[in-house]
Order: structure tokens, then sequence, then C-alpha cells
């Protein structure tokens, strides 16, 4: 059986290992080095490192395409959206991290691009923004409003369009959607995340089927220099891992959370897109919400999500969010603790 025709689950174990030669290490070792001896595949450490390379084809075999790591999530968006032509459009959910949006407006202010904002869950009205656009950039769910996108339907107008679609996954994995088989261009994530799922690594992928598009954004990473460090890629690797494990149990969690929260005291709205591990609860609010961080002794108030502990934080603590985003909603990252645990402490704060 060919390594890639193997399940995913198996795939996250398997993948990116070194032969199996009796005496050989069962991982790939952190290479240190920023020079290699002349006349191999490798001579400077800016254009490869056999770290990420190991990374990378697991990620791509999870993906199914070509994988490109990068220093960071917004590096690996940087490097994409680098591929939209001066004067071209971009069309971007309205609810999308607050990141990506304000390295957008950037490019608008300098006349770069023009960004034309649009609400993801409506498939009609992303498609009647999409003649005469370079790129559109998906994401479901969307950050932090959990909104979820019919990609197939938008990957296909896109195509249709000649439009490059890019789906940031971050939020689900590999193991959860797959957004090149769903017709998608280019795939974005934020290892950082659910990914390397300890809370310890920064670091960015981008995935794409299409050979002459991943040179190109190779070739981005090459000048820029926004590569991953070796340990970064090895801490990595070793997150992704026990990804099938985290994720389900995580993933089980959040389920059963959302049920408990319907009926919590104080929330208003509870909104569950039904997979991943990233829930948000509507209180009244600012007020509201920021009693609740301050209160819980188990949930962490902390930025950034996929760790195996539980955060949480209310997300229009931050200026640059969208202003349609509730200011009482608390995006949630449910972890692999106990439920009871998790579920006794966040109802006696919101009690």
């Amino acid at each position: 059986m060919s390594d890639t025709s193997r399940r995913l689950e198996t795939l996250t174990v398997t993948a990116g290992r070194p032969p199996h030669v009796p005496g050989a290490p069962l991982n790939e070792p952190v290479t240190f080095a920023s020079s290699f001896v002349a006349g191999g595949d490798l001579e400077y450490a800016r254009y490869g490192n056999p770290s990420w390379t190991a990374l990378e084809e697991a990620l791509g075999a999870l993906e199914g395409g070509e994988c490109i790591s990068f220093a960071s999530g917004m590096a690996a968006v940087s490097a994409v959206l680098a591929q939209v032509p001066v004067g071209g459009a971009v069309v971007v959910p309205r609810h999308s991290y607050q990141h990506t949006l304000a390295l957008l407006d950037d490019g608008a202010s300098a006349g770069r691009y023009e960004v034309r904002r649009v609400d993801v869950a409506d498939a009609a009205a992303v498609e009647a923004a999409l003649p005469g656009a370079a790129m559109v950039w998906l994401e479901s769910p969307t950050n932090p409003a959990l909104e979820i996108a019919d990609l197939p339907r938008l990957t296909a107008a896109a195509r249709a369009a000649g439009v490059v679609s890019v789906v940031d996954s971050t939020f689900a994995s590999p193991l959860l959607q797959r957004p090149l088989e769903l017709g998608a261009d280019v795939v974005v994530h934020s290892a950082t995340k659910l990914i390397a799922g300890h809370s310890d690594v920064v670091l960015g992928a981008v995935v794409t089927d299409q050979a002459a598009l991943a040179a190109r954004i190779r070739h981005h990473r090459g000048l820029h220099g926004a590569i991953p460090g070796p340990m970064e890629a090895f801490l990595t690797l070793r997150g992704l891992r026990t990804l099938s494990v985290r994720l389900g149990r995580a993933e089980a969690n959040a389920r059963a959370l959302a049920r408990r929260l319907a009926t919590a005291s104080g929330v208003l709205e509870v909104r569950d897109p039904g997979f991943g591990t990233v829930l948000a609860i509507v209180l009244v609010d600012a007020a509201a919400a920021d009693k609740v961080v301050q209160r819980v002794r188990l949930w962490i108030p902390a930025t950034s999500l996929g760790g195996v502990e539980s955060t949480l934080e209310r997300r229009r603590r931050w200026a640059t969010e969208a202003a349609t985003i509730p200011e009482g909603l608390i995006r949630l990252s449910v972890g692999i603790e106990h439920i009871d645990d998790l579920a006794d402490d966040l109802l006696a704060a919101l009690a």
C-alpha cells in the first residue's frame, strides 16, 4: 500500500518519516544548519532544510498537494496575497481573521488592489462579487463569527470566472476539510493552531496541487526569507502526529459543551458550526462577557486557538476586530480536558 493511499488518520503518523532502514531514527532529526556542502540538493538554508521537508511531505500528503512551510501563518497569507496582480481585486469574507483583513486593507490603501468584502454564508453574494476579481479568499468556519461557506459551489464559481480560490482551513485542519478536493486552488494553515496543537510553535503552511503556483510561492518564500526554523518545523510535525486523537477528543467536548450552553444563564446565542473545536457564545454586552472571562478558573483567557488547553476571549477587546461582531461575543477554543470540568467552570462563571 502506498503511503498516500492510507487513511488520513494513519498519514498523520506515517507521512514525512525517514526510510525504514535498520539503525535509522524513526523521526526526521532536527537539522541545525545555515549552509550545506556544495554539490547536493541543498546549499543554503534559506532555500531548504530536511526538517521542513519532512513536515511539508506530511502536510502535502494530508491535503493532497505540494506544501510550502512558512515562519508564521501570516507569512503564508502574505505569500499567497502577493500572487494578486497590481490592480486586481480580492473577494474576502467580511468576518475573517483580523490580520488577513488588515493586510488586505494595507494593500488597498497603497493602491495595490481592490478589496471586496462579502457575507461568505451568502453564496449568491459571493458569486456576484467574483467578475473581474483575481482572487477569492474563503474561510469556513469564519473567524470568529463561525459562518459556513458552501465551498464546492464557491470554488466552482471561482474557477468558471477565472478567479484563484484560496481557503484558510485553520479551524478545520486536513482531517475535517480538504479544500483542494472541494475545488480550491490553494489551502492556507496557521499550523500554530490545531496542527501543532500545543501552543508552543508559530508556523504557517500553504498547499496547492498546481505546480506552477507552488513554484511561485516557494520562490516568494526564498526571496522574502519568511522561513520556518528547523526546531519549529520539528515541533509542528511532532504535534501533527497526535492530531487525530486530539481533534477527536476536543471535537466531542465542543459538541457536548454547545448543548450545555444552549440553556445557560445569560447566553443569548450559541454559535456552533457543527464541526471543529471552536465555538462562540454571545452575551448581552461587553461588560457581561468580560466578567465571564475574568471569573473562569480552568479556562485560560488567551488569544489563539487549537491547543490542548481550553482558552476563551472576548473578540471585540481587539480594536481591529470587525464592528459587526457583537461586543458580547466570546470565542471558545475547546481543548481536551474532561468535559464536566470544562462545563462546570464555564457555567459557574456564567451564573
